[in-house]
């Protein structure tokens, strides 16, 4: 919530009431966001024992009554953020906002829509009470320093996940013509599909190449996706110490020198490095890459 909503006038309730809900620099503030993300898992946990059969034939009034309280617990903070803060409408069109006006929606939706032809509906729309949990997002206070760091890296990842398609797109069109439909390759898209389930290392099993041709390039395939996996680890890893050292700077943090070598980007050097201990590449300071 930006701090320009705060409000400016009104009754003398207002500001330590917005302080409460959207400040976290007080100990009423600690205290309710705490009570709050208690009753947002403990909702998100009603919800997910609302979907077990089981549970549902034995307990199915007890859930009925857990998804009402925490519906109108919500609705209630629901009403008083948009009292406390000054302008409604921007709260309202927020990201939050809108998240916390769809985790109450569904409950009273059930309630609109009686009759047996709108149960399909009902029971598709409770599974949107789950966007509680995004309401959790506010309280990460590292959030918005992995979001610079995603923000930073996604042109090398874009370049990664274009390199990744194409070698996938080449690699499945090989299995298709070496396998054939015999072994369960009927086409290209098919092909690719196996070839994804291969380099992430997931290996479903549904298709399998049966000649040993097939099988050697199956295992390379396999081999070259731990390979894969490790270069976006490696992208987001360099953005990320540099987002934590630039909020360090900005907090009055020590100075101190994160170095990256330009090569491999392993990190973990000792600031006085000149080299990296890896490869014996340059080393230079996280932000010059």
């Amino acid at each position: 919530m930006s701090p320009s909503n705060r409000p400016l006038n009104g009754p003398p309730w207002r500001a330590p009431l917005y302080d409460i809900l959207f400040e976290s620099d007080n100990g009423a503030s600690t205290a309710f966001d705490v009570s709050l993300i208690l009753a947002i898992l403990a909702s998100v946990l009603v919800v997910m024992l609302d979907s077990v059969e089981t549970i549902v034939e034995q307990h199915h009034q007890l859930l009925l009554v857990l998804e009402w309280v925490f519906t109108i617990l919500f609705t209630i903070e629901y009403a008083v953020r948009l009292a406390a803060v000054q302008s409604k409408r921007r709260y309202a069109l927020s990201f939050f906002g809108i998240v916390d006006l769809f985790s109450i929606i569904p409950t009273y939706l059930s309630v609109l829509l009686p009759g047996a032809q709108f149960l399909v509906i009902i029971r598709v729309l409770r599974v949107l009470r789950v966007f509680r949990v995004l309401k959790l997002v506010r309280y990460l206070g590292e959030a918005r320093t992995l979001g610079r760091a995603l923000a930073a890296s996604r042109y090398r990842i874009v370049v990664f996940l274009i390199t990744v398609l194409t070698l996938v797109v080449i690699l499945g069109s090989f299995m298709y013509l070496i396998e054939g439909g015999d072994a369960g390759f009927t086409s290209i898209p098919e092909s690719v599909y196996w070839a994804v389930v291969t380099v992430t290392t997931v290996g479903f099993g549904d298709i399998t190449p049966q000649t040993p041709f097939g099988q050697f390039l199956a295992a390379l395939l396999m081999l070259m996706g731990y390979g894969l996996i490790a270069v976006p680890t490696g992208i987001v890893s360099v953005e990320l110490a540099q987002a934590a050292h630039v909020a360090g700077r900005k907090e009055g943090a020590p100075n101190v020198r994160f170095l990256v070598c330009s090569g491999c980007h392993s990190a973990g050097h000792d600031e006085d490095a000149r080299f990296c201990k890896n490869c014996a590449g340059t080393v230079v300071e996280v932000g010059d890459l």
